[in-house]
This record gives C-alpha cells, sequence and structure tokens, in this order.
C-alpha cells in the first residue's frame, strides 16, 4: 500500500509518497481502508522534531482517519468488514490502511462524510474537553475564543454557542470573523485592528471576559489574560503563533482568576465516546476543509495562515 513517510526530521516539501506492507489485523484489532486522514499543526511540528511526542522512523503524520472497516482480528464482535467508521490514531494516518485496537474505533452515521469526520475527533475533542470539564461554564457566561477561524476555535464557537455562552470570536481578519460568526460566534474582535485587551472589555462592558480559549499563545495570551474577568477561567489550548508565553502571575492574584491546562491527549478514552454524539446536535457540523490526493499532499501541505 501507499504512504506518505517521515524517515527523518523535515519539512513537508520532503515527505515521501512510498510503498509499505499491508497491515494485518492481530487479535483485538480492525484495519481501516483510510479513505480521509485529517492534517493538524502538530502534525507540522511532529515530522520537525518540535512536538512532545515522538515517533520512531519511518512514521507516517496524521493523527485522525476516517474510512471502512477491510477486516478484523479474533475476538471483535462490535465491527464487521464494511462498517463506516472514525479512529485516533496518533500517527501513520496519512497512508492507505491503518490497523488499530477495535476499541478506539468509533462508528460514525451515514450522513457525515469522511472528510468531515476525520477531523472531528481532535478539534471537538480538545473544545468539547476544554468548555465542559475544565471551563467550569455558566449559561450566559462570556467565552472569548482566540484563533477562532482555526480548527480548535470555530468548534469551541460552536460548542459555546450550544452550552449557552455568548460566543466572542477573535481573530486577524474580517473575513475570519464572518465565518466564525457563521459557526456561533455573536460578537468579533479583529486583533489586528483593535488592541485585544482593549476590545474585549469593551465588547463586555468593561466586566470582562468569563472564560477565554486560548490556542494561539504568543503575545496575544498576556493581553487576553489582563482582559479576563474576576474569577474567570483562562484555557491554555496550544501555541499556534510559536511561541510560548511567559504569564506574570501577578495577574492570577489580582483578578482571582484560573489559568487551567487543557490535555485532551490524556483525556482521549473518555472523549472517543462522546465526540461524535455531540456533532449530531450541531447546527452546521464540522466545516469543509480542504482535501487533496495522497499523491500530492505533501507538495500542498504548508504551515497554516496566521490566525
Amino acid at each position: 500500500m501507499k504512504a506518505i513517510l517521515c524517515s527523518q526530521y523535515c519539512q513537508p516539501d520532503d515527505l515521501v509518497l512510498a510503498d509499505v506492507p499491508d497491515p494485518v489485523a492481530e487479535p483485538g484489532q480492525a484495519v481501516i481502508a483510510i479513505k480521509s486522514a485529517a492534517l493538524n499543526f502538530f502534525d507540522i511540528l511532529m515530522i520537525q522534531g518540535k512536538y512532545q511526542i515522538k515517533p520512531p522512523f519511518p512514521f507516517s503524520p496524521a493523527a485522525e482517519v476516517a474510512g471502512v472497516i477491510e477486516s478484523v482480528g479474533a475476538g471483535v464482535t462490535d465491527l464487521k468488514v464494511g462498517d463506516r467508521v472514525v479512529a485516533s490514531c496518533g500517527h501513520n494516518g496519512a497512508r492507505e490502511k491503518i490497523a488499530l485496537p477495535a476499541n478506539t474505533i468509533v462508528k460514525i452515521p451515514d450522513n457525515l462524510d469522511f472528510d468531515r469526520a476525520a477531523g472531528i475527533i481532535i478539534i471537538y475533542g480538545t473544545a468539547l474537553h476544554a468548555l465542559e470539564d475544565r471551563a467550569s461554564p455558566k449559561p450566559g457566561e462570556t467565552l472569548a475564543v482566540l484563533g477562532a477561524a482555526g480548527g480548535t476555535g470555530l468548534a469551541a464557537c460552536e460548542l459555546g454557542k450550544l452550552m449557552g455562552l455568548k460566543v466572542i470570536a477573535c481573530a486577524s481578519s474580517d473575513e475570519k470573523l464572518e465565518f466564525a460568526k457563521a459557526h456561533g460566534a455573536e460578537l468579533a474582535l479583529n486583533y489586528s485592528k483593535e488592541d485585544l485587551k482593549e476590545g474585549l472589555r469593551r465588547l463586555t462592558g468593561g466586566k470582562g471576559v468569563d472564560i477565554i480559549f486560548d490556542p494561539v499563545g504568543g503575545t496575544y495570551a498576556e493581553a487576553a489574560l489582563r482582559s479576563i474577568a474576576w474569577e474567570g477561567r483562562f484555557l491554555v489550548i496550544g501555541f499556534a503563533a510559536g511561541d510560548i508565553p511567559k504569564m506574570p502571575l501577578n495577574l492570577a492574584l489580582l483578578k482571582g482568576c484560573d489559568i487551567r491546562g487543557v490535555f485532551w491527549g490524556a483525556w482521549t478514552g473518555s472523549m472517543r465516546r462522546r465526540t461524535v454524539p455531540t456533532w449530531k446536535n450541531s447546527s452546521s457540523g464540522p466545516p469543509k476543509a480542504r482535501s487533496h490526493r495522497m499523491s500530492t499532499a505533501p507538495s500542498r501541505w504548508r504551515k497554516p495562515p496566521k490566525l
């Protein structure tokens, strides 16, 4: 079968399309014939050797796959050949087939296409874990989403609305903000035109933001924290801007606020059981992402634009 391989730390253009042996389902496993694989920001970090998880060489990027069950190993009773499924695999998704433990594979409804299904688990799992388990949300509270046009940002906008929160989308262009508003945001702030701290205070009538969802980091993190409400919750999602911020801890003291880490990877066991049903209750579902054939993907895979 064909696979996109990373045989040494490299840039996307250096990935190679190669032949590798077909996987065989061992006891308790199932083989998925992959129809779509999702690429996230951390995949770029992983092939560059900058991510905390470093798979042995050679490996394939892509941590999420959607497809059809091709075969099952001994002892597998919940899956059968032909089932439409999705799974989080950590890496090795950018190939034609993959063998995974059957208990990590989730069936998907017929009305969910493979491209959208492949992009559900990590972005919606992260956003759901952040908002439901880490943010202690109360209906009517304000939620500021940085990088609102990105994957986890859009998911946070959509889920925040479903939870009864007043969602403020924050992004670097008016076009991105309109996109976020189509996915649940009620208010918008363009931080390339307006100071983030002052803008969030203005939009909250001076009270400050109750919950801040930050997958961006960099200089935006401290500015957002300075706009937080008393007893607010600042959710650390990631650092798409590239720099890990050094936050002045006196702000947490002065604001009586919490800075809460969101480590979705440690939560994957329970997330697999909840992410797909949550999507089914959504008004619009995950947005359609750009897709490419596997043979052309390496040359078209680039670092995401500014959020």
